[in-house]
């Protein structure tokens, strides 16, 4: 540490830095010593050049260019980290004196690269340095960056030529020397050289690598014509290089930016070049070189650029190419198709999938989707979907080609998982294009290959199921073909449907095929839930044939009770319990029945009987379902009453529906639970002691009572509907009346039954929350002391864990009781309060007008809320408040709402600034180490939950209180700043983000008006981008503004600007966020300066403020005389003024600030009488003259 500290001081202090710079950076020093002194003479010239005389300047300047001459090993030799730090050096010194004060920079440069290989070298590097930092990250002030941009703009043509030269001696010197032929159509591999040549040529290969680097830095910005220039010679010259194995990375990098660029369409044309017969020749002869030298990570790198070149060509064609260009379709656009279909059958998962945007690209192109090479293309596209749809290729295994290109792609099996659903959803939605022009092949491809899966013998693989012998895996070559099959046939079967004429469909092929799969009978679930998913896929033909309807229906109600029994373990079957696989098939079966009675309710509407007897049949065995089922097969008979359009019959079939349910709820029993905590616990057998917590659970059937009572209600109140059309509704006795507005009141035929039940639920509600305080946590059994805590699952997805890839269906779900019950908790919690969010939207009037509605639910659902965690209030929120309010109709606002959302917005407040006044207090104590009992991760844990929280409070207030029109949830409102000083002061809230009904309602009451504003304004200076950024430019103004007509006290108004500063201290280093609370303080500033002058001492108190330009600021703010400057401009001299509280990212709040002064102006501004040429003969001709070589 003292070394270190000697040696910053040093740099900082010592006058004699130059000379003892330059002594140490002397070609006789060891490396480390030369590069400690090279950093002394950049820091002098970033830091010291401002104070320095001009002759030390011209001293210091003249002995870097000697150092490049001749103060460096030869290119070989030198190590990179000296070359860095040298052409750092000249890049800093012109980044201060180029062109006003260096004229001939470029000249000298020119001069240096004919010494040799070793300064040519270096000269690109400095040129790949200064368009680095003057265009790509714009690392000096806007006036310097303008005069070098233009500057080289100006001399583009000559520093191009320059460039090209370079690249075309040294590649051809180095190929003389390494015996390459010089035909350009017999590039063969180079014969081996002799010793003595070796080095000579590995020097020019160097030198032609920095110059491909550098031609890549420029070739992103500059005019389109320097690329195409001489008949695309600099493209011409990069496709020959494709075939140097040595400069091939290099030069693809460079075709790739050339091939995508964008711009004006015309100065594009020249790139149409690509698709001749040469360049063609060299990019395919090239991929298939370098893919047929087997898996080596260089040519695989390079492999994966070429096609990145082929996909950019494609988007350059598609954009170029339309019904009113010029531009015909390429001859080789067969041979283009060929090549780039080799890329999607390349046995690399990355390249298949890097190939998928510009295939959809060109089967929805206008003119390209005609073509008749591409039509043919089709079923070869197709074929290759179906091999590319099988997930083979995780880097952990050895089952596939794809394995050991997946190891150099991805880092873990998740990672690959996470990547290949990615990808295959991608296929789907390309499937879907090339189906639309080809609906029929894929349609028959679908169905041989559907055909062949269900004759096909199943092979598991060397791992066994965990679910039983002879089973499959997630990893079973019989699972991944069924699996891909299903894929592709559900994407190409709804695509036909949706592109062929009703009389076009094949409809006897599909319901053969409907008949091979109802036919077909596996015990194996994973391979079921596939066949499941394909009666689903053909089900629209039974539309043509209602006459397969009941076959359809027998195969899902049998799929509901799927088990695997094995003969041989039957007892042991019987405890054990199902696997995930298991249930998945039989939650897939009654999600299938539910969507074909939501789809084609009129084509069910004539089985209801036989489908309602199924299911009586089923709901009399208590133990044959889980409550889950049991309901979704009710919900399946609701959605399909909905149909009977007949008021008192549907009412009539949910009261005979909901009969076992009202019995069991509204027995006195239940009615005890439901309403006494610790008969609850006791109950639900939360209180007990247990000595084997796997198989032992005797309360186990209690609690799925209380379950299927709670689901069923969701299930009814969910699904329960009126008939769309207002006729039909009137005919069959919905309508009861009209509102004032005139729409229309209808009342749902559930109504009466789930109001009869509502008072249980509510004391249900109000006994769940009264679990959380301390006497009644006190009283869960020792199983059970965590049974409140939150689930595993529900940790991870809140901390973005990945799940491991097999639990995902494998192994039996052996749950602990505490999981079970934890499980039961969590969801009964949130399915009340699902009911609850959906008896406004679903009963209406019948609802908000229930009897002290308001004072109920303040007595359940915000009952001891103190000690609710926020894992079950953020739900609570979501699922009940937000759609309560959402769904209610403007006359109930006074009765109903705002009684409740005034006392729940104020304890919101404060629970929030409590929660984040621990978090700030933990992060400035983070260094002690007092916390042993709270590891990192609970923290962690805890702070991302207050994060969402506040985020999900802060969407409420936003959905309550201001009007969508045009609001946009503008989260990624960073702007990429084009001119610092504008930066991203664009972004701003539309003019139309005004209060809702609701918004002004709640604002008239004193007390739920304060807490708004408070925790509208407070929380722009909690940890949270988002959050802040949301309430920046969608609630603050609009709820400051309901306000301001009235006197405010001018310590609010302080306060409001104050929180608004504060904001931009936290989240000042993140652009969107800066921009909106730099725009919220200007408008405060605007609309409340000319009556509170408090705001102007605020002001004052900002660090490094600038008094007289703040004087000049206000004056003109004040004097409404004097003429308006733009409201652009008034608001960039008004970030100027406040930049001392905007907050820096942490890595620049200890950097030494680096000033670049301006140098005199170079184009001068000219009057707009004088004639134009003038302009040119002066300026122009002048400095093109300062830069000739």
């Amino acid at each position: 540490m003292p070394a270190a500290r000697f040696c910053e001081e040093f740099k900082e202090k010592c006058p004699i830095c130059v000379p003892c710079g330059l002594k140490l950076a002397e070609k006789t020093q060891t490396a480390i010593v030369r590069h400690f002194g090279l950093q002394i003479l950049e820091h002098v010239v970033k830091f010291r050049w401002n104070n320095m005389p001009r002759l030390e300047k011209v001293y210091l300047k003249n002995n870097v260019m000697g150092l490049i001459s001749s103060g460096t090993q030869s290119i070989l030799e030198e190590e990179s980290h000296i070359k860095d730090v040298l052409s750092r050096i000249v890049v800093e010194m012109i980044k201060r004196e180029w062109p006003q004060h260096w004229p001939d920079m470029l000249k000298e440069l020119d001069t240096l690269s004919k010494q040799g290989e070793t300064q040519t070298e270096l000269v690109m590097f400095i040129l790949l340095r200064l368009a680095e930092d003057v265009v790509t990250f714009q690392t000096l002030p806007t006036q310097r960056r303008r005069d070098i941009q233009q500057t080289l703009t100006q001399n583009m043509e000559k520093i191009f030529s320059f460039l090209l030269t370079t690249l075309q001696q040294n590649v051809n010197k180095y190929r003389r020397m390494v015996g390459a032929p010089q035909e350009q159509e017999a590039l063969t591999t180079p014969q081996k050289t002799d010793l003595a040549q070796e080095p000579k040529a590995q020097a020019n290969c160097r030198v032609g690598i920095a110059a491909l680097n550098t031609l890549a830095g420029y070739i992103d910005w500059v005019a389109l014509s320097h690329i195409t220039a001489d008949n695309c010679k600099l493209l011409e010259m990069l496709c020959l290089l494709l075939n140097e194995p040595e400069l091939q990375i290099g030069a693809a990098e460079c075709l790739l930016i050339a091939v995508s660029r964008k711009g004006k369409l015309e100065d594009r044309k020249p790139l149409m070049v690509l698709f001749g017969d040469v360049a063609m020749h060299y990019i395919l002869s090239a991929a298939q070189t370098a893919d047929g030298e087997g898996l080596v990570e260089k040519h695989y790198v390079f492999l994966k650029r070429l096609c990145q070149v082929l996909c950019a060509l494609g988007s350059q064609l598609c954009a170029l190419l339309g019904s009113d260009s010029d531009v015909e379709t390429p001859t080789n656009f067969g041979k283009y198709l060929d090549s780039f279909l080799a890329f999607t059958t390349h046995p690399s998962q990355f390249l298949r999938s890097s190939t998928q945007i510009t295939w959809g690209a060109l089967f929805r192109h206008e003119v390209l989707s005609r073509d008749p090479l591409l039509l043919a293309m089709i079923p070869k596209y197709l074929r290759a979907s179906m091999t590319n749809l099988v997930k083979v290729g995780f880097p952990s295994k050895t089952d596939s080609a794809s394995c050991e290109y997946s190891r150099f792609d991805f880092d873990s099996d998740e990672d690959f998982n996470a990547f290949f659903n990615s990808f295959r959803a991608q296929q789907g939605e390309v499937m879907r294009m090339a189906c639309r022009l080809d609906p029929r092949t894929g349609f028959q491809m679908a169905g041989e290959w559907l055909k062949y899966q269900l004759t096909a013998p199943v092979d598991t693989g060397p791992m066994n199921s965990k679910t039983g012998e002879g089973l499959c895996s997630i990893f079973s070559p019989s699972f991944v073909q069924w699996d891909a099959m299903t894929f592709f046939s559900e994407s190409v079967i709804s695509q036909m449907f949706r592109t062929l004429d009703k009389d076009e469909i094949p409809v006897n092929d599909g319901i053969d095929l409907l008949q091979l799969v109802l036919n077909f009978e596996t015990k194996d679930p994973l391979i079921l839930s596939c066949v499941l998913t394909n009666v689903s896929a053909l089900f629209p033909f039974v539309t043509y044939r209602p006459e397969y309807l009941p076959q359809v229906l027998s195969k899902l109600f049998t799929s509901v009770t799927f088990e695997v029994i094995e003969e041989s373990k039957f007892v042991m079957s019987v405890q054990a319990p199902r696997t995930r696989a298991v249930k998945n098939v039989r939650r897939h079966a009654c999600s299938s029945i539910i969507k074909m009675c939501r789809d084609y309710p009129q084509l069910v509407l004539p089985n209801f009987e036989m489908l309602y007897n199924h299911v009586k049949q089923l709901l009399s065995n208590e133990l044959l379902l889980t409550q889950m089922e049991k309901c979704a097969l009710m919900e399946a008979l609701v959605l399909i009453s909905n149909q009977f359009k007949d008021y008192e019959r549907q009412k009539a079939f949910l009261e005979e529906l909901m009969a076992p349910v009202a019995g069991l709820w509204l027995s006195p029993e239940m009615q005890r639970v439901l309403s006494d905590p610790e008969a609850f616990i006791s109950y639900v057998g939360a209180d007990n002691k247990i000595a084997d917590p796997v198989l032992e659970d005797p309360s186990g059937l209690n609690r799925s009572r209380i379950s299927f009572c709670v689901y069923t209600i969701l299930g009814v109140v969910k699904r329960a509907r009126w008939p769309a059309a207002t006729e039909e509704a009137k005919a069959g006795g919905f309508l009861v009346g009209y509102m004032p507005s005139g729409s229309p009141v209808y009342r749902n035929p559930c109504t009466e039954q789930v109001l009869k039940l509502l008072d249980n639920l509510l004391a249900l509600i109000r006994t769940h929350n009264n679990l959380y305080t301390p006497e009644m946590v006190a009283r869960l059994g020792e199983t059970f002391a965590k049974a409140l805590d939150m689930l595993e699952v529900e940790k991870n997805a809140i901390l973005g864990l990945p799940q491991p890839l097999l639990e995902l269906y494998d192994s039996p779900v052996y749950k602990t009781v505490l999981e079970r019950m934890q499980g039961f908790f969590c969801t009964l919690y949130d399915n009340c309060f699902h009911i609850l969010g959906n008896a406004g939207p679903s009963m209406q009037q019948d609802f908000y007008t229930v009897e002290g509605l308001a004072t109920q639910l303040l007595s359940s659902a915000f009952i001891n809320l103190n000690n609710i965690p926020d894992y079950r209030l953020r739900p609570m929120l979501r699922v009940f408040v937000k759609p309560l309010v959402l769904s209610c109709p403007s006359e109930y606002y006074e009765t109903l709402v705002c009684p409740m959302l005034g006392p729940l917005f104020t304890y919101l407040h404060v629970r929030l600034s409590q929660k984040w006044q621990v978090i700030n207090q933990r992060s400035m104590l983070c260094e002690d180490d007092a916390a042993d009992d709270n590891p990192e991760s609970q923290e962690m844990l805890e702070e991302q939950l207050v994060r969402l929280l506040t985020r999900e409070v802060m969407d409420l207030i936003t959905v309550c209180c201001v009007s969508k029109k045009g609001v946009e949830h503008n989260t990624t409102a960073a702007v990429d700043g084009d001119d610092d000083e504008a930066m991203a002061t664009e972004v701003t809230p539309p003019a139309s983000a005004e209060l809702t009904e609701l918004g002004k309602c709640l604002m008239k009451q004193e007390d739920v008006c304060t807490a708004l504003l408070i925790t509208a304004y407070t929380s722009l200076s909690w940890k949270d981008t988002l959050s802040c950024q949301r309430t920046t430019t969608q609630l603050c103004w609009p709820l400051l503004k309901q306000v301001l007509p009235g006197n405010l006290l001018p310590d609010a108004v302080s306060w409001f600007f104050t929180s608004v500063l504060k904001g931009l201290q936290t989240h000042g280093q993140h652009d969107g966020c800066m921009a909106a609370l730099v725009h919220l303080a200007f408008q405060i500033y605007e609309a409340l300066r000319p009556r509170y002058a408090e705001l102007k001492a605020v002001m004052e108190q900002i660090p490094d403020i600038q008094r007289d330009s703040l004087e000049q600021f206000d004056s003109k703010l004040l004097n409404p005389t004097l003429q308006k400057v733009a409201d652009k401009r008034r608001k960039d001299h008004f970030k100027r003024l406040i930049t001392g509280c905007i907050g820096k990212p942490l890595g620049e709040q200890f950097r030494k600030e680096v000033h670049i002064r301006n140098l005199p102006s170079l184009f001068k501004k000219v009057k707009p009488s004088l004639e134009t040429d003038v302009l040119e003969n002066e300026d122009g001709e002048g400095l093109t003259a300062l830069f000739e070589p």
